[in-house]
């Protein structure tokens, strides 16, 4: 059913949670899953019309991104990662399109209403902007 997977990570503990139940539907599935983290900052959003240099922070979710990678590969499931810049929703939809997936998957934190309005709704709007099923797993923090 589900062939390619988009895996929307941010860098964030959220991430456990959606990785954790997409490797295991790719592997029930025999899917393949493509990663993609968007940097956000400004020297994310102007790299191209400036032409500049990759900031620290885009080094390290670069960095981080092929660490999944590594990891989701050990336990082999097909894999390949997009490490893209601007409005995380709007270049999640376009990753998406790109690579022609079947399926998008993300982490939500559970904001309501005015948490959603100050923080932005990167879930919502990605689930506005596509026609391709979003799965979305609320993020629950460990207790300890």
């Amino acid at each position: 059913m589900y062939t390619h997977i988009l895996v929307a990570v941010e860098h964030s503990a959220a991430d456990a949670t959606i990785l954790s139940h997409t490797q295991a539907l790719a592997k029930l599935m025999g899917s393949r899953v493509t990663l993609v983290h968007v940097a956000d900052g400004w020297a994310a959003r102007n790299y191209d019309a400036l032409a500049l240099r990759e900031s620290e922070e885009m080094r390290d979710d670069r960095e981080y991104l092929d660490q999944l990678v590594q990891k989701i590969q050990a336990n082999g499931i097909p894999v390949d990662c997009t490490l893209a810049k601007g409005d995380p929703a709007t270049e999640i939809v376009r990753v998406a399109e790109d690579a022609g997936v079947d399926l998008i998957a993300m982490a939500t934190h559970g904001h309501r209403f005015l948490a959603d309005v100050l923080k932005g709704a990167t879930a919502d709007r990605v689930r506005h902007l596509t026609c391709i099923p979003v799965l979305m797993l609320r993020h629950r923090a460990v207790r300890s």
